[in-house]
């Protein structure tokens, strides 16, 4: 079944591209797998729709012809794209049984070993890692990132074609134009015929009367290229994001993917412990005794009235509702853990204070 994508993410085929990132913030962040109730398969579901329908050329081809890669199917002759059925063509010479594999080149290969018959994959560039490292801030509330990455690029000049701007396109004398060519080999149970992409015009069935000077006819060349991550806020330390077809860049085939690994940074004050915030807070011992109210800072630096109620003990924990990591269904809380600190000297009247209380049972 053909993939929606819009259903996906919960949105109009109309919505706005700021609709959509709002869209799939809150679904990352519910189906995130590091959550108590994550769900790898469906956040990979959703990070595939936003990379689709946020990037305009894939939204324009999925809108068109219902996939992010523009036009595919059978071809004209039916199910075998030849006027065969099934990708069998039996149309074989010398008495025996002519086989085009086509589809099912895959389960004959297997049978005859290695390369027979077997069905062409779309070639693929290399995929490319990288690192970044966020604030611990960055990755509690998310941030738009911009990255550079040098790797194998569609070339700027040919815009991949590598053909010389201005100059014709000539038939591919390996396929004559076809974009693919044909082999046929013998086995005892007759002709297996097998095709493949053509590697002299990669598949496009034209080459170039003159090659860009740029590429040299490669169609790619290496060089620095921004890239716009969004990093979703919840993210944790050592995470990896993958963002599909930003990898290298090959001639006749498609993008492989980045992978960016996150490092985030520790904070002076604020630890991370699933959906909630953790802090320490040293108190005097007379706040903890007769109680106290502190005002103190929120990871997103508004004010948090804290109060400290009368005879709390150290190592108690304190709990601030919503000032926590942020979830679809809110935030997460801040816990204060109490340390409370006990006085290394007494004055005497002091001393003769606690001696009060010690009489009073205390």
């Amino acid at each position: 079944m053909p993939k929606d994508y819009y259903k996906t993410l919960g949105v109009d085929k109309n919505a706005s591209k700021e609709e959509i990132k709002k869209a799939f913030h809150k679904l990352a962040h519910a189906h995130h797998p590091d959550k108590n109730k994550g769900d790898d398969k469906k956040f990979k579901e959703i990070n595939e729709a936003y990379q689709v329908l946020s990037d305009d050329k894939k939204r324009a081809s999925f809108d068109q012809f219902g996939n992010a890669d523009g036009p595919q199917g059978f071809g004209g002759g039916g199910f075998g794209g030849q006027g065969g059925f099934g990708g069998f063509d039996f149309t074989g010479q010398n008495g025996g049984v002519e086989f085009d594999m086509g589809n099912l080149g895959d389960i004959f290969g297997d049978f005859f070993g290695g390369g027979m018959g077997r069905s062409q994959k779309v070639k693929k560039g290399r995929d490319v890692q990288t690192e970044i490292t966020l604030t611990f801030e960055e990755a509690i509330f998310g941030v738009d990132k911009n990255i550079k990455i040098n790797k194998q690029s569609v070339c700027s000049i040919c815009g991949g074609t590598g053909a010389k701007v201005g100059t014709k396109m000539n038939t591919c004398n390996t396929c004559d134009g076809q974009g693919q060519v044909r082999e046929v080999r013998r086995s005892i149970l007759g002709n297996f015929a097998t095709t493949k992409t053509c590697e002299t015009c990669f598949g496009k069935g034209k080459v170039p009367s003159e090659k860009c000077s740029n590429c040299k006819g490669a169609g790619v060349v290496r060089k620095d290229e921004e890239i716009s991550l969004n990093i979703p806020s919840g993210i944790n330390n050592a995470e990896t994001l993958r963002v599909r077809g930003r990898g290298e860049a090959i001639q006749g085939g498609e993008a492989g993917d980045l992978y960016v690994k996150l490092d985030v940074k520790s904070h002076p004050v604020y630890t991370r412990e699933g959906q909630n915030l953790m802090m320490d807070l040293n108190i005097k011992l007379t706040d903890a005794l007769l109680g106290m109210t502190y005002n103190l800072k929120t990871l997103d630096g508004k004010n948090m009235e804290v109060k400290i109620p009368e005879g709390i003990n150290n190592g108690e924990m304190l709990r601030v509702k919503g000032k926590g990591v942020p979830t679809t269904h809110g935030k997460g809380d801040t816990i204060i853990r109490i340390h409370v600190n006990m006085p290394s000297k007494l004055s005497r009247k002091a001393k003769e204070s606690i001696e009060k209380l010690k009489e009073e049972g205390i």
